[in-house]
């Protein structure tokens, strides 16, 4: 880390607004998602109260944007090609993975596909996946908000232990 980053960091983290600010950041980034966001908080020594809750925000507040507009920029990306296009052909590969669990469970496997802890999975390829087969917003949306509170008491406990999420 560079040391500009560094001192960057160390300034934003220095006050509780910017643990709460970095929590969230984390927590909205692609395949990090709040399984980063959760122990990060917890290195900045927030209370399971207060961190949980941000970081599922953080986690929820892609979705929909994802879930409308990523068609229309990956049709854009593949009209720029070269890179952008096999970047797209990628992430739609890595997102068809998981379709047998959308095919085989329907609204479940969205959530289940959000909820389980393991690479590849989350919101982020949750709400790609919603969006390239064409599921409704209305449908999607309240299936992957679920998944991400499951994981977050997943992450949370395995995070906090038990006890500190009572």
């Amino acid at each position: 880390m560079t040391a500009s980053l560094q001192a960057l960091w160390v300034w934003v983290t220095s006050t509780f607004g910017g643990k709460l600010a970095a929590s969230l950041f984390v927590s909205m980034l692609p395949v990090i998602e709040l399984r980063g966001g959760i122990p990060i908080a917890v290195g900045l020594g927030l209370a399971p109260r207060v961190a949980i809750p941000v970081c599922v925000l953080g986690n929820i507040l892609p979705i929909v944007p994802v879930i409308l507009f990523v068609k229309a920029v990956f049709a854009k990306m593949r009209q720029w090609g070269g890179f952008f296009a096999s970047l797209v052909d990628k992430l739609e590969r890595k997102a068809n993975k998981h379709r047998d669990v959308l095919d085989k469970y329907a609204w479940m496997g969205l959530v289940l596909l959000t909820a389980v802890p393991l690479p590849g999975t989350g919101a982020w390829t949750s709400s790609l996946l919603a969006a390239l087969t064409g599921i409704r917003l209305k449908h999607a949306f309240p299936a992957i908000a679920l998944g991400v509170v499951i994981a977050a008491v997943v992450i949370g406990t395995l995070s906090y232990g038990v006890a500190a999420l009572v």
